[in-house]
């Protein structure tokens, strides 16, 4: 390629780099995460792309032109991440020691520079390869000029952009400009998305076109269009990259000035020495390309690295083995592989990703990395080859499936739980579960298997969207080629197998970290998954009843509104409520939007309510509204066919402090502190003969806090059963308990749980309406009589800003990026989540190991009743009435058992035909 530039969009890989990898640390505690992202993209990217020329295009500091065009241009963007700013230097370093030339242009962005450089190129007769993931940059290609994009192995030459965005290169400017640039903060015309843009351009050919016609468009986008045609020619500009950028200042000529330069070894053996990049450091030369399964190219296969070892490192190599099984023969011989390995790679193929009816499209297996089958079982579509039966199939691969001493590994096993459960299958020997190790590890990390793949193995897996593709050209796997469907399969037990490989050693090499994915973790997928099964029954009528009422009251608080208002108006219209507001009625704005408009968001609202009705009413009918659509409509559309019940799903390794959410449907955020809301709970009903019952920890969060800050105060008034708030109450007001007014406990009660919440005199004089002196005064009195707890709170800061997370009770690691921040209020919210979320995660810990206890406990005893719902620190079991006296008393026991602090554990439980009485 002795006739090409390739030219690197350093800006969106510095970015790319930073959010794909952990949070590598030197051994001195500096960033190097993105270091070691760009330090291997590039070197990756040179390996693949040869090029004569080359350089690496960088944003410069200060304003460009376009700001000086539009001043809001990009002004929603988030401000550069502190550990990212910190590594930008030390990256330009490495990338010149790579012998990349570096191009940073003020006035214009990297963009308008790579777009100058094409241009040049082109007329010097070169070919350009532009390595971005920035879609504006499409308006450059042409028969000489390619995009590619390495995190998906995407290429776009002039077919491939026209495939992707349905306009040739010539017209994705006047795209972009009629869609926006949400990321930029370039308004387009307002409801028009891609396709109604691309009817408008197929229509009217371009966007001049589409402006001198905007008359004959009907409908409201159409009149979001004519409102918008004054400045659709600005937004042209802002869109539209600069090819004619003034380079001779930065460089004589692309042959002169960026040639590709070998890589100076001396300084990059210096460089990788100071931030601990081990792997590099052992073989400067070496280099790992992607790997690509359908050419069966070599791939590194996972090994295990230490955290501040590089992650993208050159790992030992093996050749890619996928075989598609169609015969009994290679049936046979796979069962025979995975019967003798001590780790099986297991996942399945599905018709959906609802776990309860998905069918069982085919099965993944890997043994070893760079081995692993497919074996399809229900593929349909015309001229598919000869396949097993599931049913042949599941029968001959039941008894392993089934066997507990057959070890397994899988990605999000609770789903293929499910999956195999719907045939008939128990699933049984899962040993490890790569979703989880990453959740333990990083948990403030994305946890899906490309993510991992990349960040963990430096591979770019075979994205699910090119195998079925998207919107309303997507098919389901079934209709996907077996080929085709074996190389993603295949790949995915395989990837999966490798991933275990490489982080087995930093959960396993860390006694606390390890305690959490083996003790809490593992086990509590194994319940989640029959929780889930487990399902609850609803009151579909009584729901409808209910709906019918919300409904009735919905149209009578619009009503209102509008005589309010003194005129009608859409309720669910943010800008018409701010006419009415702000105009018309005269409301004091209480804070702005990123636009500039007065806010009418929900703490407006409240604030507003104080003192205004339609505010009020607002509030009311918004609240009715969301309980009408999210539960009393929707609910009985969700009850299974099958089993008369609803079946959430509780997706375990989203929260950074271990509390589940729960989805399709949402149990955990149905609203209690209001009657409608209460009412809902009625609708959660136990079947005949038998009872729900609800399990919940009382005051856990405090007692956590009283056990981790030792305050003996609060330590004496937990053991000695006493009412925290009241105890507080006596303490802060300087009465005797028993003196102690109903008032006083409220005050206590909120500077109980606002404090650990990290509640400060502002907030506090808020919630209790007081002035903000006399609530400072509070905290004063507080932490003189609970200094144990001001103890806590001050270690715990200096703590997080030490190490970048807290610990719960059991070592969970809960990390705070923003903990050293230079912005304030960043920082201060970090400040507050490193006091809090020790005990809200170990209250997280802690319900997670009630429930392994609870379930244990019943299936030991063969007992006939089921948990059916987990609601943060509750659990709601249904039980049949010959066994609800020992549940009553057992239950209780088991909760306040799982762990021993410094407190006692306390579980109360309630007893109800439904939800609402046993709460």
């Amino acid at each position: 390629m002795q006739n090409t530039l390739l030219l690197v969009d350093g800006s969106s890989y510095l970015y790319r780099a930073f959010h794909a990898l952990p949070d590598l640390r030197s051994p001195d505690g500096y960033p190097t995460g993105a270091m070691h992202g760009m330090v291997n993209m590039l070197r990756r990217l040179r390996a693949d792309y040869p090029a004569a020329y080359i350089a690496c295009v960088f944003d410069a500091k200060g304003k460009t032109f376009r700001d000086d065009m539009y001043p809001e241009y990009k002004a929603t963007r988030a401000p550069m991440p502190d550990d990212l700013r910190l590594q930008i230097e030390p990256i330009h370093e490495a990338v010149k020691a790579m012998g990349w030339p570096i191009l940073m242009v003020d006035g214009v962005e990297a963009d308008d520079v790579i777009g100058t450089l094409c241009v040049d190129a082109v007329k010097a007769g070169m070919k350009v390869v532009v390595s971005t993931g920035d879609k504006d940059l499409a308006q450059l290609v042409n028969p000489n000029v390619m995009l590619i994009n390495t995190m998906n192995n995407e290429k776009m030459d002039e077919a491939g952009v026209l495939a992707k965005f349905g306009v040739p290169p010539d017209r994705i400017i006047d795209y972009l400009t009629l869609i926006g640039d949400t990321v930029d903060n370039v308004p387009g015309v307002s409801k028009c998305g891609p396709k109604t843009a691309l009817k408008w351009l197929t229509a009217y050919d371009t966007l001049d076109g589409v402006m001198s016609n905007a008359d004959k468009i009907g409908g409201a986008v159409g009149e979001n269009l004519r409102t918008a045609l004054a400045w659709l020619p600005r937004s042209r500009e802002l869109i539209t990259v600069k090819t004619d950028c003034d380079l001779a200042e930065h460089m004589m000529s692309i042959t002169e000035s960026l040639v590709a330069r070998p890589e100076e070894g001396a300084t990059l053996v210096t460089f990788f020495t100071k931030y601990g990049f081990k792997t590099l450091l052992r073989d400067l030369s070496a280099v790992t390309p992607a790997a690509s399964v359908t050419a069966a190219k070599s791939v590194p296969a996972g090994g295990a690295v230490s955290a501040t070892q590089d992650m993208f490192g050159e790992a030992p190599k093996v050749n890619v083995n996928y075989e598609m099984v169609l015969t009994d023969a290679q049936l046979d011989k796979w069962i025979a592989l995975i019967d003798a390995a001590p780790l099986t790679a297991v996942d399945t193929e599905t018709t959906s990703l609802e776990p309860m009816t998905a069918q069982l499209v085919g099965i993944s297996l890997s043994t070893e990395p760079g081995v692993a089958c497919y074996i399809p079982v229900a593929h349909a579509y015309a001229g598919v080859p000869e396949q097993l039966s599931r049913e042949h199939v599941l029968e001959k691969l039941k008894p392993w499936l089934e066997d507990d001493s057959k070890l397994k590994v899988g990605q999000n096993l609770k789903y293929d739980s499910h999956i195999f459960a719907n045939h008939g299958v128990t699933l049984r020997g899962i040993h490890h579960d790569t979703l989880l190790q990453s959740y333990v590890f990083e948990s403030h990390r994305t946890h899906g298997m490309d993510d991992l793949a990349l960040r963990h193995l430096n591979h770019t897996t075979i994205p699910f969207v090119d195998v079925c593709g998207k919107g309303v050209n997507m098919i389901t796997f079934d209709k996907v080629e077996l080929q085709r469907a074996t190389d993603y399969a295949a790949e995915d037990a395989d990837i999966t197998l490798r991933l275990h490989g490489v982080m087995q050693a930093e959960v396993e090499g860390d006694e606390k970290l390890n305690y959490i994915y083996r003790q809490i973790e593992l086990p509590t997928a194994v319940v989640l998954q029959k929780i889930e099964r487990n399902g609850v029954h609803i009151d579909a009528a009584l729901l409808d009843i209910q709906s019918a009422e919300l409904g009735a009251r919905i149209v009578e608080l619009e009503a209102q509104a509008h005589e309010l208002a003194g005129q009608p108006f859409n309720l669910g219209s943010p800008k018409q409520i701010g006419e009415i507001f702000f105009q018309k009625l005269q409301l004091p704005v209480v804070k702005k939007t990123p636009s500039g408009a007065p806010s009418t968001d929900e703490e407006v609202l409240q604030k507003l309510a104080e003192d205004y009705p339609l505010p009020k009413v607002l509030l009311e009918y918004r609240s009715l509204s969301k309980l009408k659509s999210t539960y009393t409509d929707k609910l009985p559309k969700m009850i299974n066919q099958d089993t008369g019940r609803v079946h959430t799903n509780y997706a375990q390794a989203v929260a950074v402090t271990g509390r589940l959410a729960s989805n399709d449907p949402n149990l955990q955020n149905i609203p209690v502190r209001t009657k409608e809301g209460r009412r809902i709970r009625e609708a959660f009903i136990a079947p005949p003969g038998s009872q729900l019952v609800s399990a919940d920890y009382s005051q856990i969060e405090l007692r956590i806090m009283a056990h981790i800050s030792g305050d003996e105060a609060m330590l004496r008034a937990f053991a000695e059963g006493e009412d925290i708030h009241r105890a507080t109450a006596a303490e802060i007001f300087g009465v005797p308990p028993a003196e102690v007014t109903s008032e006083q406990r409220r005050y206590a009660k909120v500077i109980n749980f606002g404090l650990i919440y990290g509640m400060s005199a502002f907030g506090l004089a808020a919630n209790l309406n007081i002035e903000r002196a006399a609530a400072q005064n509070y905290i004063d009195r507080y932490f003189a009589r609970f200094s144990g707890v001001k103890q806590y709170m001050d270690d715990t800061r200096l703590q997080a800003k030490a190490r970048g997370y807290v610990e719960t009770v059991f070592g969970r690691r809960l990390w705070l990026p923003e903990i050293n921040s230079p912005n304030g209020p960043r920082r201060q919210g970090a400040e507050r989540a490193a006091i809090n979320a020790p005990m809200q995660g170990t209250a997280a810990d802690l319900i997670k190991l009630a429930m392994v206890a609870v379930q244990n406990w019943l299936e030991a005893d063969k007992l006939q009743t089921r948990m059916i719902m987990q609601v943060h620190d509750e659990l709601v079991l249904e039980v049949p009435d010959a066994e609800l006296d020992l549940v009553k008393r057992k239950l209780p026991e088991l909760m306040a058992g799982v762990a021993q602090l410094k407190v006692p554990l306390l579980a109360e439980v309630g007893v109800g035909k439904n939800w609402e009485e046993a709460h």
